[in-house]
């Protein structure tokens, strides 16, 4: 939370290295009809190989023109690699011969798009890339016929601010935004122990359909720094320092970030942004799973000229929390981050972190929300806004299937008309995003039990930001108690060493020295 809580506290009281890859076009039977085909192409590749194991990325995408409603990959190694764990499918192996069912989420694959699946295997000796694929009894082969029976396996206000107020100068004069990254981010290894995440029902879920329940906190810093000229991180990225995030029982952290530093705009200096803020954030991605920490990378500043209800600044620039992202940066963002972390389902896409067009619009709570899901010219706000199903599409576009979070209005505070504008997701892997702080408007028991508890019913409910600002923790107490009582989890704000009321932080230290608000969530997890 940065520059955001004092003008949000005023509106309320207002209301891998690729090691080797086969890529071979293979002809599926429709499950409509045994004589009609279309065909997908599989790309393989390893991510990383560390001598005696290594992990397998696979690509399936639909390039013919009739949807999938259900899918079986095939396959033989011609070594003795063997299979330990795999995600996004079910995976089988017998011998040589390796075989990938569909999970129930990603099944349907429409014509144009693709689904990725992962694992991991051991070996000795050579580990040559397979050749042959098939799908649904298929072998890949080019132009063929179908097999004569066709498979048809079925899918507010907000966190706190930084002790160094955020300048809302820029140091150059903007430039208009430019729409594609400008640089690509290559695909980090997948997962080091970190849990490969997906939905199911109302729940998330592990690789192997265990509940995952978040716990965990916000690691603030990269979405000021970089646009400051102060660097990338605020205070250590090192081991030490998320090992001592891992003591606390933590299992995922979420991890904001700037759109003009991911983008390499002008108004960001070349060594905190572009290629060299990429690859620090891969990094630290890579390091957290190391620990066995999942994560979600949060879209937290973003550009538009914004001057009314509760404006944290006025210039184009991300340098400050606005109402909603922007058209112009926001979609090429989220398909540069998507495509560098696709391969990888330990990490969460968090779009937006505070949306408030409901605020923006004079506290009309369906303008808010139309704007909120549709995006384009909205009330109150002077730019072109990227709606939340903009968002989805070009994350889905870049081939990404991660699990994709998504903040409700007034500063992901509320959540009472969620479901009703939920964007279209073909993987059906979207989670609702909810900020809960003492000084929201929706921060007791009958608010949550009205407005938080039917979406939980439906949908995960991530608790991307909880927190007081009293330096105490009765609030998050009570709040934690709620919350669990629903198997729903809560990441805290904030692992940063700020003060505890304007954080509010919940150390004093980075070797995990609680302050009296971070003392009582540290015993909390403790109990799990």
């Amino acid at each position: 939370m940065s520059t955001r809580l004092r003008a949000a506290l005023s509106a309320v009281a207002g209301v891998a290295l690729a090691a080797g890859s086969a890529t071979a076009a293979v002809l599926v039977p429709s499950t409509a009809s045994a004589a009609t085909t279309v065909q997908c192409q599989v790309t393989y590749s390893v991510g990383t190989d560390w001598g005696s194991g290594f992990t397998t990325n696979i690509t399936i995408a639909n390039v013919g023109t009739s949807p999938w409603t259900g899918w079986t990959l095939g396959y033989s190694y011609g070594g003795n690699q063997t299979l330990q764990n795999g995600w996004n499918g079910t995976w089988t192996q017998s011998g040589k011969a390796v075989s990938v069912t569909n999970a129930s989420y990603n099944g349907s694959v429409a014509a144009g798009a693709n689904t990725g699946i992962g694992a991991n295997f051991t070996y000795s000796g050579a580990n040559a890339a397979p050749t042959v694929f098939s799908v649904n009894g298929t072998t890949c082969t080019g132009a063929g016929s179908p097999t004569s029976t066709p498979s048809t396996t079925p899918s507010t206000t907000p966190s706190t601010t930084p002790s160094t107020t955020p300048s809302t100068t820029p140091t150059t004069t903007p430039t208009t935004p430019s729409t594609t990254p400008s640089t690509t981010p290559s695909s980090p290894p997948p997962s080091n122990g970190a849990p490969a995440l997906h939905v199911s029902g109302n729940q998330l879920v592990d690789s192997t359909g265990k509940a995952f329940v978040p716990h965990g906190v916000n690691r603030s810093g990269a979405e000021f720094a970089c646009v400051q000229g102060k660097g990338i991180f605020d205070g250590p990225v090192d081991d030490a320092s998320v090992a001592a995030i891992a003591s606390w029982k933590a299992n995922i952290v979420r991890v904001p970030l700037n759109e003009d530093c991911w983008l390499g705009e002008s108004d960001v200096q070349s060594q905190y942004g572009g290629a060299a803020y990429q690859s620090a954030i891969e990094s630290f991605v890579s390091l957290l799973h190391q620990h066995g920490l999942a994560v979600i990378l949060d879209l937290h500043w973003t550009d538009g000229v914004y001057t009314g209800q509760s404006s944290a600044c006025s210039v184009a620039t991300a340098t400050c929390q606005k109402p909603m992202p922007d058209a112009a940066n926001a979609p090429a963002f989220w398909s540069s981050v998507a495509g560098a972390f696709k391969n990888d389902q330990s990490t969460i896409f968090d779009l937006f972190n505070e949306p408030y067009p409901d605020f923006a619009a004079g506290f009309n709570s369906a303008a808010g929300w139309s704007c909120w899901q549709n995006g384009g010219t909205c009330t109150g706000i002077t730019y072109q806004v990227a709606g939340m199903q903009s968002l989805v599409n070009a994350v889905r576009g870049a081939g990404a299937p991660n699990v994709l979070m998504l903040g409700g209005v007034a500063y992901s505070n509320d959540l009472s008309q969620w479901l009703a504008h939920e964007p279209t997701d073909p993987l059906h892997n979207l989670a609702a995003s909810w900020h809960s702080y003492n000084f929201n408007s929706c921060s007791s028991s009958s608010c949550w039990d009205s407005q938080v508890a039917p979406v939980i019913a439906q949908v995960p409910v991530i608790p991307g930001e909880i927190g007081e600002n009293d330096c105490g923790h009765s609030y998050i107490d009570t709040l934690m108690a709620w919350l669990d009582s629903h198997h729903t989890g809560y990441s805290a704000w904030t692992w940063n060493t700020w003060d505890c009321s304007s954080g509010p932080s919940l150390i004093s230290a980075y070797d995990g020295t609680p302050t009296t608000y971070g003392a009582g969530y540290k015993a909390h997890l403790a109990t799990f």
